[in-house]
């Protein structure tokens, strides 16, 4: 069950966008509308635009856009739920209980009370650390030359040798077995009973992008096994769709976000300054990591251990990136092992400089290839090529491919004598046999490669669609050509449909409509249908962009009746005639076509 329109409607008009937005963005008014940097990707020049009179927000660079809801939910990572109620407080409307239906009910209580577990767990751990008890941990955190302030920020904390510290703790708050089991902080079995997951260990509370504890990690003291242990996952810890540190990292202002391996390399690197790092959870990187990272930034530098594991997880994450639409590079850190290493014993704007130095991503495969073959034999040459050849296939843009031939050719001319053409030959002849590698390359379903080109159709259909919300005037000369069933894109069909209700309502409201689509995807792809643009000089312009576009949308519209057209129904064949004859009438007087955008 959701709210009613009339308070989502409510909260959202007492919430100007201007605002809201000017909190996490500083904007610059440039006519009509309001500019600033993106927050949700990295760039240098504005692209990310407010409009007050359409309440809504759209980024030229990115394609991000909403209204004020999709903002917070996009910028805050919360729910429509989430958001509803954050704006709600700051406007100071309260809003009406709803009744859940008891499975809702129980899964909301469930979650809430499995964060306060953890908050509860968070804070006795960081206690324990502080006392006699915790001075083994406190010592060995101080011997990694961590200071005060920097355990504070990640809250570390430390869980003592006894095993059943924490499960006393919280049932002397009252939670029940089946809760705390249900937490993943505990074991159980038949000898013990329930006792703690974590003794004996530092501790790492790790947090979500809203600051909410939702699981632990543990770095055992001494030489026990396993050195490291994390929580198992549960109702609220997916490990593959969290990364430790990103609850900071998100705020930062560079350009990159650094990809480590674990917690103390990113806890070193916050306290050196770099305060973009992040980690995965004890697992290789995921797709799901992938996607994370993308909504923070638009590339990755990769700063995993230098050994034959770490080159091993660079190589598994590059692909998984470049999926996500993730530039990513590689950092070399030898001859230190680790970041934590290098920094201590190189310094901070030494490290700077490896960052700064790192490895485009496609080259650093060819150069790990390399060392895979005896390269002093031709034989071997050959095989190396070919594994270029391979590699290359991988990138569909032909520009792009290009110039990874051209960098290769680069490299290794002087050495091996291999021309661009050599190359180009060799990757042609692959792509024509059909290799496995062009097999393996081929985008899986769903995936988030690349948007399809747009067609004319429906670059023409998204102009439209701008035009009546940016100019409500010109709805009385397009309702006498065009209905909303001549948006034969089903989305901008279903968004047609709301704006000729609203015209018959009385005002066009985008930002109302959008209300409609609470999940932040679907925002964003309506709010693009409200920013196509198109360059108008003058009158004649406009009259002749306004006869092309409606003309495009009749013609598509026609051609997709006749499609779907049943040949045993003569009455809509004789409706679809009519149809044709009305489209060339329309466009023999395409010249008498004015149109006003004010």
């Amino acid at each position: 069950m959701r709210y009613s329109d009339d308070i989502i409607e409510e909260v959202r008009q007492k919430n100007d966008i201007v605002d809201v937005v000017s909190q996490y963005v500083k904007l610059t008014r440039k006519g009509s509308s309001y500019f600033g940097l993106c927050p949700f990707h990295n760039e240098k020049t504005p692209s990310f635009s407010v409009t007050p009179g359409k309440q809504m927000y759209y980024c030229f660079g990115c394609g991000a856009g909403g209204n004020v809801f999709n903002f917070i939910m996009e910028y805050e990572n919360y729910s429509f739920g989430e958001a509803l109620k954050h704006l709600a407080d700051r406007a100071g409307v309260e809003l009406p209980k709803i009744e859940y239906s008891r499975e809702v009910r129980e899964k909301a209580e469930q979650k809430a009370e499995l964060l306060e577990i953890n908050k509860q767990a968070a804070q006795y751990y960081y206690y324990q650390l502080r006392t006699e008890g915790g001075r083994q941990g406190h010592e060995y955190l101080a011997g990694r030359q961590l200071s005060e302030e920097t355990m504070r920020k990640f809250g570390l904390g430390y869980s003592d040798k006894f095993g059943s510290g924490l499960y006393k703790y919280l049932k002397s708050k009252g939670y029940s077995d089946e809760r705390l089991r249900e937490s993943g902080l505990f074991n159980v079995d038949e000898r013990h009973g329930m006792y703690d997951k974590f003794w004996n260990r530092v501790i790492f509370p790790i947090m979500d992008v809203n600051n909410r504890v939702i699981g632990f990690g543990g770095r055992v003291m001494g030489d026990g096994k396993p050195k490291y242990l994390n929580s198992p996952e549960t109702k609220i810890f997916d490990k593959s769709r969290n990364l430790y540190g990103l609850n900071i990292a998100r705020t930062t202002r560079k350009k990159y976000l650094i990809l480590c391996e674990g917690y103390m390399d990113v806890i070193s690197m916050h306290q050196a300054g770099f305060t973009n790092a992040v980690a995965s959870l004890g697992t290789a990187l995921t797709s799901g990591h992938a996607s994370l990272l993308k909504r923070y930034t638009q590339e990755v530098l990769l700063l995993y251990d230098s050994d034959e594991a770490g080159i091993r997880a660079a190589l598994r994450g590059i692909p998984i990136l470049r999926e996500a639409g993730v530039n990513s590079r590689v950092v070399d850190l030898k001859p230190y092992k680790d970041p934590d290493e290098f920094v201590k014993n190189m310094g901070a704007e030494a490290f700077e400089e490896r960052l700064n130095q790192a490895s485009d991503s496609f080259m650093f495969r060819v150069s790990i290839a390399e060392s895979e073959f005896p390269m002093e034999e031709p034989q071997g040459q050959n095989r190396f090529f070919e594994r270029c050849a391979e590699m290359l296939l991988e990138l569909k843009d032909e520009l792009e491919r290009n110039l990874y031939i051209e960098a290769i050719v680069k490299k290794y001319r002087g050495q091996y004598g291999v021309s661009t053409e050599d190359l180009r030959k060799r990757v042609n002849t692959l792509a024509l046999k059909g290799t496995p590698a062009e097999n393996r390359i081929q985008p899986k379903s769903g995936s988030q490669n690349k948007k399809k080109k747009e067609t004319a159709s429906e670059q023409a259909q998204k102009l439209m669609l701008t035009w009546l919300v940016t100019y409500p005037n010109v709805f009385d000369k397009v309702a006498q050509y065009l209905t909303p069933e001549d948006f034969v894109v089903p989305l901008y069909r279903e968004v047609a449909q709301m704006l000729f209700q609203q015209r018959e309502e009385g005002q066009v409201n985008p930002a109302k409509l959008l209300n409609s689509f609470t999940d932040s995807e679907e925002q964003r792809e309506v709010a693009s249908l409200f920013n196509a643009t198109i360059h108008l000089e003058n009158q004649q312009e406009q009259d002749q962009a306004f006869a092309d576009t409606l003309l495009r949308i009749k013609s598509e519209s026609l051609a997709e009746r006749n499609r779907n057209w049943d040949p045993t129904d003569m009455a809509g064949l004789q409706q679809i005639v009519k149809a044709k004859k009305e489209l060339e009438e329309l466009g023999r007087k395409r010249r008498e076509l004015h149109i006003s955008f004010e």
